[in-house]
């Protein structure tokens, strides 16, 4: 199959769906919607993501982490169930193993796999199930393939998320941090990077290092140095207006989670230090871009992109 814009698509019925740069050849990333194990909270991913130089920014069950796959929608802490994967962590206990709290997010129905406008647009329908497999949430999920531009080395990913709560009583988005970790807000989207990323450049609009963790700002942009091939990638997250990341217009705000020791990763979380409560038959929705760059882009390359890329 290929797309208006020229873009190669091959789906593997039940697995994944691989889009290919037609020029280059290099696949630009897999989107695996098939069967994974259940300590590890089955749910679709996006690995390997790749520039388009064909370098992999994404890592896949590290041995640190075997549910940190790629990039992923998580919930961490959900109304006491865990729909990240592995060990859920207790106040006071620590990190603990019981399997009986992890759940997953089920692939449904595709509702559209193809051109769209000049982007390439996977649009899936899944459900959230805690442990015992009863239906907790429906989401409408929407990813997007655009602004591919060899000459930038650069192209685009929009990821949309619509949660609605499917239960009588409200559900409650929380991270470790709300369970009493500090720093530790982990939830939502989440990027892990790959291992050679560790100890990577972490670019915010007004200033970079790992104290952004925890900070609010419209986008954060991670740079690394690959292994194997020489040079850089940078990957630049950022919130849609809507999403309205400061709570100023009554959204539940949001605050990044990002490191990169022991590992590199980066969450818009959005129940970092407060729980996010959702009422029976309510819907979250949020939308995020990811601009997956070739080379170490500073920060005014990245505040120019944005800027000439608006929503």
């Amino acid at each position: 199959m290929t797309a208006q814009d020229g873009l190669r698509v091959v789906h593997a019925h039940g697995d994944r769906i691989t889009i290919t740069e037609p020029t280059t050849g290099v696949e630009l990333f897999s989107y695996v919607y098939g069967p994974e194990a259940a300590w590890e909270a089955p749910k679709p991913y996006v690995h390997p993501l790749r520039t388009l130089a064909g370098n992999v920014v994404t890592d896949y069950r590290p041995n640190d982490h075997r549910w940190h796959k790629g990039l992923q929608m998580t919930a961490s802490h959900l109304s006491g169930a865990n729909l990240w994967g592995g060990n859920s962590y207790v106040h006071g206990q620590g990190y603990l193993e019981l399997p009986e709290r992890v759940g997953s997010m089920a692939h449904v129905k595709f509702d559209e796999v193809g051109a769209d406008s000049g982007r390439f647009v996977i649009a899936e329908r899944l459900t959230w199930h805690p442990y015992d497999g009863t239906l907790w949430a429906d989401e409408e999920r929407r990813i997007e393939v655009h602004d591919v531009d060899p000459s930038s080395g650069s192209w685009a990913l929009t990821w949309t998320t619509a949660v609605t709560n499917r239960r009588d009583e409200p559900l409650r988005f929380g991270s470790p941090t709300t369970a009493g970790r500090e720093m530790a807000g982990y939830t939502g989207l989440f990027w892990r990077g790959p291992r050679a990323f560790r100890d990577g450049r972490i670019i915010g609009p007004d200033s970079e290092g790992p104290e952004l963790m925890g900070q609010q700002a419209p986008w954060l942009a991670y740079s690394g140095e690959h292994d194997v091939t020489d040079g850089h990638a940078t990957l630049v997250f950022a919130h849609a207006p809507e999403n309205d990341h400061t709570g100023a217009g009554g959204a539940h705000p949001a605050h990044w989670f990002v490191r990169n020791e022991p590992f590199a990763a980066v969450a818009p979380s959005f129940a970092f230090f407060d729980e996010l409560e959702l009422a029976p038959g309510d819907t979250l929705t949020r939308r995020y871009r990811v601009v997956v760059a070739d080379g170490a882009w500073e920060r005014e390359e990245i505040a120019k992109y944005l800027e000439e890329h608006p929503w």
